[in-house]
């Protein structure tokens, strides 16, 4: 190497003419194509060799173009494109955030909102896969209360993304998908944007979404977003999808005052009528055994407020399917862990919106024959309230299996309460009223025990290693609870000790099931839900599974990227635990080695450094712990973190629910 050549890195201040001029005339593009340069080389070894530039390519790769090479003005540059418009439309519904992984299709947009927006209303929310910017949205908006958008590159981003789609879809959860495309033909450069190109995008999605539109005009594109917008937000709320095509996008507005932006104007919630829910009132009144079942149904304080003075006016046991945060587990109603007893002693079951149905009064057990057994009263009455009659699409099971109500009222189960509520107070009979006020000290009784078994059963294995899933829980129970805290992550697999050790009192508190309960859905989710907690100044926790991570453990450098503060604690079991389960009971059923179940099941050989990973993606991190007494203050040490701003994860090996 000549004497006091250096490589210089290109840097955002040094174009790549500057780096190759500075490169080519110091030596160093000689060096880096033959790096022994200077030692004796057998003859027979040379070949080619790239020199030194002429004089003539040296200039011309550090000139500046003569005024008559610049390409002209009016070709060239655009001030007013139509993805500005775009970012309008996202300003006028209120979005605050758009996920993206970056994506040629939509390069206009994603411009628009970072120069023209200035990346503030709204702001890109930087992610590393499709899948989990559309994930993101999902957890976002069930703790917002409103929709985020999320970015998608055409054919391969929106297939990418069509998990987290599916289970927004099933969660009933509103969210924006933006999906670019480039409709014109002859528009397509030869290659690449022909693969990425579809005739009829929304069709990837379309058995999963409310409603897709492809606009051809930024009049178009204003009246279909704004009805998107207004039909995600309308119960059943649900992901619907616009097809952004680049040509709107990148060539400019010819005249602003051509197109005409519809008002964006909320529509009121459907109710079940008067006389149903008058009916419903009869049926809960003159019941000996009533139960209410929540799943899907509550949104907003309000409505949980509503719901614990129903429960309290019949003295009716609650259970909460936890597809919402419906029910206070510190309430002497709420008989969640008591579910199949209750069931099987109801004789009026209150259904809101639920999405099984047919699930609460039958079972399918996982037996060879799998025989449909009944779980309920064969003369129960079952009043269901629920927007699910009033859509339905055919190819995705989703609605699960049919059953036939005593008394169906098609309406939103939130926006019914207060009808509902008012028809049990005026139907009530003085001998009702009694009956109700005697089954108060038993719902009590039975409420505190309850509590006091799960309690009880929360110290088995108390010190054991790997650590227990209830000393888990109880640990940063311990750690966040004196905090204005909200658990973002789903608690099945961890045995749902969340709610049977924790008082959760507020609807933000639990961020609910995941919809479709595709794998992958957690993190990202965890992620959206945690930076609507950001802005309303709560602290966000995460209990999150191993194999749901290693989906998209991208989620990690968003969170640190963005500032995200979520505690992230691993339940990491080595494992993708429940299908360990499932080949141990095919084994079983054949008489075959079910200690062979780990085998395509398990996270180990090498096992995976969890706390390595996300430091390298910028966050702070401790772990693996195994011994139980050094959780509390590794926890201890990762709030002090998340209290100031920043995301942590704490690594904990645990048995395995």
């Amino acid at each position: 190497m000549p004497s006091g050549s250096t490589i210089k890195p290109i840097s955002s201040t040094t174009g790549r003419r500057t780096f190759l001029k500075e490169a080519l005339l110091t030596g160093t593009a000689a060096v880096l194509v033959n790096p022994s340069a200077g030692a004796a080389q057998p003859a027979a070894d040379k070949g080619p060799a790239v020199g030194r530039p002429s004089t003539a390519l040296a200039a011309a790769e550090t000139q500046a173009p003569s005024l008559d090479e610049a390409p002209a003005t009016d070709a060239a540059h655009i001030g007013n494109p139509g993805s500005d418009f775009m970012v309008d439309l996202l300003r006028i519904a209120g979005i605050d955030y758009v996920a993206a992984m970056p994506g040629s299709t939509f390069r206009g947009i994603h411009e628009s909102i970072v120069n023209y927006a200035g990346d503030t209303h709204p702001q890109l929310i930087v992610c590393t896969h499709e899948e989990a910017s559309a994930a993101i949205a999902h957890g976002y908006a069930k703790v917002a209360g409103k929709p985020m958008a999320c970015l998608v590159h055409s054919t391969v981003g929106l297939q990418h993304a069509s998990m987290a789609i599916y289970n927004a879809w099933c969660d009933r959860v509103p969210m924006m998908v933006l999906a670019g495309n480039i409709a014109d033909a002859v528009k397509r450069r030869p290659g690449v944007e022909w693969y990425h190109t579809a005739q009829d995008l929304g069709a990837l999605v379309r058995d999963y979404t409310k409603w897709d539109d492809y606009p051809v005009s930024l009049q178009h594109y204003a009246e279909s977003f704004l009805r998107a917008y207004t039909m995600s937000v309308t119960p059943p709320m649900e992901p619907v999808l616009i097809v952004v095509d680049a040509e709107l996008q990148e060539q400019p507005i010819a005249d602003p005052r051509d197109i005409v932006v519809p008002p964006l104007r909320e529509v009121s919630p459907p109710v079940g009528s008067p006389d149903a829910l008058g009916a419903a009132a009869s049926l809960i009144c003159s019941a000996k055994t009533p139960v209410i079942v929540a799943d899907r149904a509550v949104r907003t304080q309000a409505a949980m407020d509503t719901l614990v003075k129903l429960a309290e006016s019949l003295n009716a046991p609650v259970i909460d399917l936890l597809g919402r945060m419906n029910f206070p587990t510190n309430h002497y109603l709420n008989h969640s862990s008591l579910q199949a007893r209750l069931l099987k002693e109801a004789d009026v079951i209150l259904a809101l919106e639920v999405g099984d149905v047919w699930g609460l009064t039958g079972s399918v057990p996982d037996t060879i024959s799998r025989p449909s057994k009944r779980r309920a009263k064969n003369d129960v009455k079952v009043i269901s309230i629920s927007t699910a009659y009033l859509y339905g699409k055919s190819n995705m099971q989703d609605a699960e299996r049919y059953f036939a109500p005593t008394l169906p009222i098609a309406g939103d189960a939130e926006a019914s309460l207060p009808g509902l509520l008012h028809a049990v107070l005026t139907t009530m009979t003085p001998a009702q009223r009694q009956a109700a006020g005697a089954r108060a000290q038993p719902m009590r009784q039975a409420f505190e025990k309850m509590r006091n078994d799960a309690r009880e059963a929360a110290t088995r294995a108390w010190d054991g290693s790997p650590i227990s899933t209830a000393r888990l829980s109880q640990e940063v129970w311990n750690a966040i609870r004196h905090e204005d805290w909200a658990l973002v992550s789903p608690s099945g697999a961890i045995s749902q000790w969340p709610q049977r050790l924790w008082d959760f009192t507020r609807t933000y508190q639990f961020i609910g099931a995941g919809g479709g309960y595709g794998v992958g859905y957690a993190a990202p989710a965890a992620v959206g839900a945690a930076l609507a907690h950001r802005d309303a100044g709560r602290i966000a926790v995460s209990i999150q599974t191993d194999g749901d991570l290693m989906v998209l453990p991208g989620v990690l450098w968003t969170a640190a990227h963005h500032g995200v503060p979520l505690l992230t604690v691993m339940h990491n079991n080595r494992a993708w635990h429940q299908e360990t389960m499932h080949i141990q009971r095919m084994a079983s059923r054949r008489d075959r080695h079910p200690e062979r179940g780990t085998v395509g099941t398990v996270l180990h050989d090498p096992s995976i450094d969890y706390a390595a990973m996300a430091k390298s993606m910028g966050m702070w991190a401790e772990g693996p712990i195994s011994n139980p007494a050094d959780l509390g203050p590794a926890l201890a040490r990762a709030m002090t973190q998340v209290k100031s701003g920043k995301p942590a994860l704490v690594d904990v090996l645990t048995q395995p629910r």
